[in-house]
This record gives structure tokens, sequence and C-alpha cells, in this order.
């Protein structure tokens, strides 16, 4: 019981502090992946909250929920964060990991800006898996502030455990657009 109320008066303050906080949903397509994106407070300096689903064409699929905290210094924002995910590898066992990492953006100006982030979770860290690794970086162009388009290259593997063949999910260049409400 008191397990519960903490979890529950934890993410009641995640969506209360996110309650001026705006949403942003985003799309990236690559070759042989899409990743659907769905965050709250992701855009501005604080407390946020974000999810995604990747489907791999060949190689399996992952759900995510990521918890983090956007630090402003002038035009960089770093973004230290950590993610519970659901791993659906083609060729290993269905399971659980949670991956450390950050996020990193840099804004030349209102329009422009690159960025990049990286995700890690070791054996400990994982259920089925002997890590899981994520990488991505890439330029990013708001015309409008409703509207972001960015370009990039990502790299999303399940190390599985055993003599089971590794799942890459992504490995190469991606498209996508989110929008800002």
């Amino acid at each position: 019981m008191i397990k519960q109320l903490v979890t529950g008066s934890a993410l009641g303050l995640v969506l209360l502090s996110g309650a001026a906080q705006a949403i942003e949903g985003s799309v990236d397509v690559g070759e042989h992946s899409t990743n659907l994106n769905l965050g709250l407070g992701t855009t501005s300096p604080g407390l946020f909250l974000k999810g995604n689903w990747l489907r791999s064409n060949d190689d399996g699929s992952t759900y995510g929920l990521g918890l983090g905290y956007n630090v402003d210094v002038g035009p960089l924002r770093v973004a230290p964060t950590a993610k519970a995910l659901y791993t659906h590898p083609e060729d290993g066992k269905d399971g659980f990991a949670v991956a450390v990492g950050a996020g990193a953006q840099y804004s030349f100006n209102s329009m422009w800006g690159l960025y990049g982030e990286y995700y890690y979770a070791p054996e400990a860290f994982s259920d089925h898996l002997d890590s899981y690794q994520e990488a991505s970086g890439g330029l990013s162009f708001t015309p409008i502030s409703l509207l972001n388009l960015h370009v990039g290259y990502q790299y999303i593997e399940l190390n599985n455990k055993g003599s089971r063949k590794d799942n890459v999910l992504m490995d190469g260049p991606y498209v996508g657009a989110s929008l800002r409400f």
C-alpha cells in the first residue's frame, strides 16, 4: 500500500509540474524503421516525461518511457534521463531494461540547432539482454514555434544473451517532424 501511495504521489507531482508545459508529438522515419514519440515538458527547462514506440521492419520493437530534467546554459540544453524500456527483439526473448543517459541540444538561433542523445543499459539493468545501446544525433530546423523538422543518424542495438543473434533496430539516417502544442 505504501509503495502504491509513493508511486501515485510521484506520478502526481510529475503531472502537476508539467501542467503548464507544452506537449510534443513526433514521428521519425528511417529506411527500415518508424519511431513515434510523445512528450510533456520536453521543450522547456525542468522536469519532463516522454514516451516512444520504435518498430524495426526486420529486428523487433521497443516501448519506452523516460523521465528527465532539462538544464539550460545559454544556447545549450543538457537533459540527463532514465528510460524504462520493454524490448521485443526478433531473435531474442522479450524483456525489460532501464537505460540511463543524456541528451544535448545546441541552438544557433531560433530556427537552427544541433542535437544528440546517448542511452545505455548494462546486463544488470536489463532482462534477457546483455546490453541495450541507443545513440542519435542530427540537425533541427524550426520554421515556426509549433513545428520542428529534423534529420539525423540513429543507432539502436539489443545485445541478446547467449548465442542468439543481436538485433539492430536502427542503424542509419532518418527524417522526422514534431508538433508542439
